[in-house]
């Protein structure tokens, strides 16, 4: 009888090890079915509409592990910057001692695969496509993120919506989506391919020259740079609709067609004063995008905040004018940037008396009439609690799906 207990402790102990290996890798297949969908053999094409179909097989890519330099830890101090007040000659020796860390800059095997991932992954009758960069560590992709996702598809839930993230494209990635991928809503982290995305753009040369480590990055992370060139890129590839993933979406925005919204505008003559490249909707190879990146290579400033960004998209369309042929329309903050960076907390704030009552059911039907979304201005609002009865808690009350920040 001893004996015949002594055999059942290493069967006991062999099933249970079986079972935990089975577990870990059915996540690991589950992944990979997510970043693989089925499809049929054959080669892309793109219809006369300009959205993308595809019969392509995708290759079986292996799992990567989160232990990188951009993509470790909770919070975003993995995202390497040069230091502080160091002169032009002091970054550029820091940028190429530090180019090695600099994954996003380098072509591998999975980021190789981003055009056919992306033709694959559009090609599943897509109503409207989505693009968001993320270039911070996986783990900081919190609630506030999600709310952004959650909003998009609450109004297009047959959207595709494709992450460009390197950081998100693993299994911690994967594993923030799943509540999203389990509501059966389309979205994807993609490791961008960065030759691909800028290759025949003139941000093709500009990138050679930053891989060989011959450019200034400036103290302004060069992530957030390059998500400033990223979003004009893949829009120029793809076409669709790019957001910021600190932009609630209120509003359908399929009726739109080539927009840029202006943050401000002047209240006597009405003319734009700034626009913003937090929201940008535009149809594939559009000549305006071009004019972007290459303004954006002619002009590149990594020592100044969001001269690459909001200024850039500014600076091109001043230059422009009127100048007839243009196609694209400017919308008025209202439709995307209602409340400015330094008034955006009063969004977040419950109202404690009548007239600060009667303010937010004022915004809010203001907000219902010709807005499309709202810019949460995350540097500004990150650390804010959406309290209840705010205009913001409003607003996602019947806007969100998993709803984790009521």
């Amino acid at each position: 009888m001893f004996d015949h207990q002594r055999s059942k402790i290493p069967s006991f102990c062999l099933i249970t090890f079986s079972a935990i290996i089975f577990l870990i890798l059915s996540d690991d297949l589950l992944y990979q079915d997510c970043l693989h969908p089925s499809a049929s053999k054959g080669g892309p094409h793109r219809n006369g509409e300009g959205m993308i179909r595809s019969t392509l097989v995708l290759t079986h890519t292996p799992l990567r592990s989160m232990q990188e330099k951009e993509g470790v830890g909770k919070g975003r101090k993995g995202v390497l910057v040069a230091p502080v007040n160091s002169t032009k000659e002091e970054r550029i020796a820091w940028f190429k001692g530090k180019l090695h860390q600099f994954k996003i800059l380098k072509s591998d095997g999975l980021s190789r695969q981003f055009h056919a991932r992306v033709v694959g992954f559009l090609s599943h009758e897509c109503e409207s496509q989505f693009f968001m960069t993320w270039e911070y560590p996986a783990g900081s992709f919190e609630a506030r993120e999600l709310l952004s996702i959650e909003s998009l598809f609450k109004v297009h839930p047959k959207a595709c919506l494709v992450i460009l993230s390197r950081t998100l494209d693993s299994i911690l990635g994967y594993r923030i989506l799943k509540p999203l991928l389990d509501g059966r809503f389309r979205v994807q982290a993609m490791t961008p391919d960065l030759a691909f995305l800028f290759k025949g753009t003139p941000a093709e040369a500009w990138l050679k020259e930053l891989r060989k480590g011959k450019k200034d990055p400036g103290e302004i992370s060069l992530f957030q740079n390059l998500s400033n060139l990223m979003r004009l890129a893949v829009l120029y590839k793809y076409g669709g609709v790019y957001l910021d993933t600190d932009f609630i979406v209120l509003k359908p925005l399929s009726g739109l067609r080539n927009c840029i919204g202006a943050q401000s505008m002047d209240s006597g003559n009405k003319h734009w004063t700034r626009l913003n490249n937090a929201v940008l909707i535009f149809d594939m190879n559009h000549p305006l995008l071009l004019r972007f990146i290459n303004e954006f290579v002619l002009t590149f400033n990594g020592n100044k905040w969001g001269y690459n960004g909001p200024y850039l998209v500014s600076r091109v369309v001043e230059r422009l004018g009127k100048r007839p042929g243009s196609n694209f329309t400017i919308l008025p903050p209202l439709a995307f940037y209602p409340a400015d960076w330094k008034k955006i907390a009063a969004l977040f704030r419950k109202p404690k008396t009548r007239s600060e009552s009667e303010w937010v059911e004022a915004k809010l039907l203001q907000l219902s009439g010709e807005n499309y979304g709202v810019h949460l201005w995350n540097k500004e609002s990150r650390n804010l609690k959406i309290e209840e009865g705010s205009v913001i808690a409003r607003l996602i009350s019947d806007r969100c799906i998993i709803c984790k920040y009521l």
